[in-house]
């Protein structure tokens, strides 16, 4: 399976199922009679970023796997103080992107090194980056947020996270 195949599809697949999370805690805030804007600063714990950078990150992940497998330079993480329909919005434009993607445009991918922007002169091989850090993080940042708006009862379950199955006859 290439990187391509093994990342992007996901990753699109997960990103397109936070519209619905959303959903569901604008229908939480409407019924409990708050803003929702406000579930954009919970947070699990006092050291974990807040709902709105979780999403940020998950937003960020597919483009900038794509630009440093390619060897372009990655977007800037967008950090400022995005509403939910900013973040909406971004997420719409980010999906386009990514179901953009060519699978072509990766082939040689996995022979390339990828620098550590965190540990500078420091690198992972493509595979190593993508399968040991790239989607262990975009999943952290997803699961997260998924579970800062659980703990602050908004009804979203298992489905709402992984979203539609393919199940068949047997």
């Amino acid at each position: 399976m290439s990187l391509y195949d093994s990342s992007f599809p996901q990753m699109a697949r997960m990103l397109g199922q936070v519209p619905t999370w959303f959903d569901k805690a604008q229908a939480h805030a409407e019924q409990k009679k708050y803003d929702p804007e406000v579930l954009l600063t919970a947070r699990l714990a006092p050291d974990q970023w807040n709902f709105r950078r979780q999403i940020q990150n998950v937003i960020s992940w597919p483009l900038r796997l794509s630009a440093l497998l390619v060897g372009a330079e990655p977007p800037a993480l967008q950090t400022g103080d995005e509403t939910i329909a900013e973040l909406r919005a971004r997420i719409g434009k980010t999906l386009e992107q990514v179901n953009a993607l060519k699978p072509e445009q990766f082939q040689g991918a996995g022979d390339r090194m990828i620098p550590l922007f965190f540990m500078p002169g420091k690198g992972m091989k493509a595979p190593d980056f993508v399968f040991q850090f790239a989607l262990p993080n975009f999943y952290f940042h997803a699961t997260t947020a998924y579970s800062i708006l659980r703990h602050n009862g908004i009804d979203v379950g298992k489905i709402d996270y992984i979203g539609p199955i393919a199940i068949r006859d047997l």
